[in-house]
C-alpha cells in the first residue's frame, strides 16, 4: 500500500512517501480501514521530531485521527460489516498504545484496528468531518463541556483560538450562548474567528491582553463579582498564565489542556485565593465526546473548520504548515 513513513526522527525530510509499504494485518477481532480522511494534529509533530522518554518504533505510519471504510473483517467480528464508515478512536483503552504513534496511524491507504476502538460515522457526517475531531474537537469537547461547563451568558476567553482545539473550543462556547474573546496572532485569523461567531478578537498585545479584557469588561473586583470574563481557556501556558489569572472575574476559572509554550511557567498564587479562582485540567476526550460532537454536526449545530485538505504525497508538507502555524483550524490528508 502507499504510506508516509517514518523511518527516524527528524524535519519534513524524515517523512518519506513509500509506495510499497506492507499492508495490515487482520487479527480475529480487528478491522482493516480504507482511509477516506486522516486529520493532521501537533502531535504528529512530535512524533516525527522525537519526544524526551518516549521510545518510537521505527518504522512507523503518523496520523491519530482516522476515518474511512471497513475494507475486511476479522474472523471474530460481527458487529460491523466491510462498507461500514467509521471513525477509529486513537486512544486503545484495552491493550494501550496510540494510533500514529505506537500503533501506525493513518497516513496511508490502510489502517488495522481492533473493534473497540471504532465509532460509527452516522448519515450526514463526512469522512473529513469525522476525522477533524478526535484530539482537537474531542478534547475541547471534554475540557469546555464536561470538565468547564460553559454556560449561555458567560464571558470566554480563548487563547490560541486558531488552532484545530481552539476553533472547536470557540464553537462549542458559542452553542452554549457564551459571549466569546479570542486571542490570535494576525490580524487575518482574528478576522476569520469573528466569522465563525467570536464577539470580540485581538493580538496577545505582548501578554498584556488581560488589558483588552479590561477594556471590555472593567478590571475584576477583589470583592465583588464585577469586571473580568469567567472563564479563560489556555492550553499555552508559558508566559500567557499570569496574565490570564489577571483576566478572570472573582470566582473565574481556568481551563487548560495542554502547555504549547512551556508546562512550567511562572505563577502568582495571589490571583487564585484573593479571586477565588478555580484551575481545571482536562486530559484528552472519551468515547463519548466524539458520539456527542458527531450528534451535533449531524444535527446542523457544528461543522469542524478545516483550512485544507491534502493528498497523501503532501502529507509532510501538511505537518509543516502546522508546524509553522500557517494554518486556521485542520488540515486533513486523503490518501
Amino acid at each position: 500500500m502507499r504510506a508516509m513513513v517514518l523511518h527516524g526522527h527528524g524535519g519534513p525530510e524524515a517523512l518519506t512517501l513509500e509506495s510499497n509499504f506492507p499492508d495490515p494485518e487482520c487479527g480475529p477481532n480487528d478491522v482493516i480501514v480504507r482511509v477516506r480522511s486522516t486529520s493532521l494534529n501537533y502531535h504528529d509533530i512530535f512524533t516525527r521530531n522525537g519526544m524526551p522518554g518516549i521510545k518510537i518504533q521505527m518504522p512507523m505510519i503518523c496520523g491519530l485521527d482516522v476515518a474511512g471504510d471497513i475494507a475486511e473483517i476479522g474472523s471474530e467480528v460481527t458487529d460491523w460489516k466491510v462498507g461500514d464508515r467509521v471513525l477509529i478512536d486513537p486512544r486503545n483503552r484495552v491493550e494501550g498504545g496510540l494510533v500514529g504513534e505506537t500503533i501506525h496511524g493513518g497516513l496511508a491507504e490502510y489502517c488495522r484496528a481492533p473493534t473497540h476502538q471504532l465509532v460509527k460515522i452516522p448519515d450526514g457526517v463526512t469522512h473529513d468531518q469525522a476525522s477533524s475531531l478526535p484530539v482537537a474537537y474531542g478534547t475541547a469537547h471534554r475540557m469546555m463541556v464536561t470538565i468547564g461547563k460553559v454556560a449561555e451568558g458567560e464571558k470566554v476567553l480563548i487563547l490560541g483560538a486558531s488552532g484545530g482545539v481552539g476553533t472547536g473550543a470557540l464553537l462549542l462556547a458559542k452553542m452554549a450562548g457564551a459571549e466569546v474573546v479570542v486571542c490570535a496572532s494576525s490580524e487575518e485569523k482574528m478576522n476569520k474567528l469573528k466569522e465563525l461567531g467570536a464577539d470580540h478578537a485581538m493580538t496577545y498585545m505582548d501578554n498584556e491582553f488581560h488589558k483588552g479584557v479590561y477594556g471590555l469588561y472593567g478590571k475584576p473586583g477583589r470583592r465583588g463579582f464585577e469586571g473580568g470574563v469567567n472563564m479563560v481557556v489556555n492550553f499555552t501556558g508559558g508566559e500567557t498564565w499570569v496574565p490570564s489569572l489577571r483576566a478572570l472575574k472573582r470566582g473565574g476559572r481556568m481551563l487548560t489542556c495542554g502547555a504549547t509554550a512551556g508546562y512550567d511557567p511562572k505563577t502568582d498564587i495571589r490571583f487564585i485565593w484573593t479571586f477565588e479562582l478555580q484551575l481545571l485540567g482536562s486530559n484528552s476526550w472519551e468515547r463519548e465526546d466524539l458520539v456527542q460532537l458527531m450528534d451535533y454536526i449531524q444535527a446542523g449545530g457544528m461543522n469542524p473548520v478545516i483550512d485544507k485538505a491534502l493528498p497523501l504525497s503532501e502529507a509532510a508538507e501538511g505537518i509543516r504548515l502546522l508546524e509553522d502555524r500557517e494554518v486556521f483550524g485542520k488540515v486533513v490528508i486523503n490518501p
